[in-house]
């Protein structure tokens, strides 16, 4: 009876993890930090209890939801390649209907909560973010031009405007010029990660940009992102929302971004590329940790 019983236990442990898993939950607890962060920018004082957390709750479920749904798209895909094939549907750890059902009940749940307990603006915002990403770009735009992560970034860039938007209930520029930094930040963040795997993408017959355009043209590109990106990482500054602290930590960041993207284009080796791309997410991060500090040190 006891072994039946630690057997259970132990199964039950490894199906939430399979589960907890499908919603990429390293991506979407950096999407949650720069959520926070536009709700922290959005109002001078202490936030609203109620909103703030049925808001991060609503939009990590979708965050989620989306994540999952896009691992059931790309399944075959993923079989194929290197870096995915482990994944819980390849591995056989969970079936195609369970997938289905875990993506939609979380999605529907977090759609419900932002609709009923935030408001209904930050509710469909994320509801097109959710189909931007796992429709849009997953069933099209992966499969259909090598800018696939360019046009469809928009998707991924929209958490501090959700952020904002649950707070206020109302769309404002500077939570858009949030969006513009994740927007910018998408491109070199991920094509550094298709050079690292540009014979997996090329395996799946995926346009990523190494693989149409040759992986010399992607450095020069990822190289440019990171400049223009230094530029529109300054904006915050320029226009009020942030001070010095903001300023400099962001200028010291970029510069670093700029450094990793030289190496990649002009003295790389084996691991740079992947470097680059771990790089990238410490930048975000740090970034948007400096926008909140900045904030309550002013």
């Amino acid at each position: 009876m006891s072994k039946t019983i630690s057997y259970t236990a132990e199964h039950a442990k490894s199906t939430w993890r399979v589960y907890l898993t499908l919603t990429k939950p390293k991506v979407v607890a950096l999407m949650l930090l720069t959520a926070l962060v536009g709700m922290c920018l959005a109002v001078p004082g202490a936030l609203p209890v109620s909103e703030s957390l049925f808001g991060l709750t609503g939009i990590g479920l979708m965050a989620g939801s989306a994540a999952a749904f896009n691992h059931l798209i790309d399944r075959r895909i993923d079989a194929i390649m290197a870096r995915t094939y482990k994944r819980p549907l390849p591995s056989g750890d969970v079936n195609v209907v369970s997938v289905f059902v875990f993506a939609t009940s979380i999605g529907v749940f977090g759609f419900g909560l932002l609709y009923a307990f935030v408001n209904p603006l930050t509710a469909w915002l994320t509801f097109a973010s959710l189909l931007g990403y796992a429709v849009i770009y997953t069933m099209y735009l992966k499969r259909a031009t090598p800018q696939n992560i360019v046009i469809a970034g928009i998707a991924g860039a929209m958490p501090p405007l959700l952020g904002w938007t649950a707070v206020t209930g109302e769309l404002h520029a500077n939570a858009w010029l949030l969006v513009m930094i994740i927007f910018i930040w998408t491109p070199p963040h991920f094509w550094a990660l298709a050079i690292h795997r540009k014979d997996d993408y090329a395996k799946a017959n995926i346009p990523m940009l190494p693989v149409t355009h040759g992986v010399e043209y992607t450095k020069t590109s990822i190289l440019l992102y990171t400049v223009l990106l230094t530029l529109v990482c300054l904006l915050p500054a320029l226009v009020g929302m942030s001070g010095t602290v903001y300023w400099v930590g962001a200028t010291c960041l970029s510069l670093g971004f700029i450094g990793y993207a030289w190496k990649l284009k002009f003295n790389p080796d084996k691991q740079t590329a992947i470097a680059t791309f771990k790089f990238s997410i410490y930048h975000l991060m740090l970034l948007f940790v400096l926008l909140l500090v900045d904030h309550y040190l002013i």
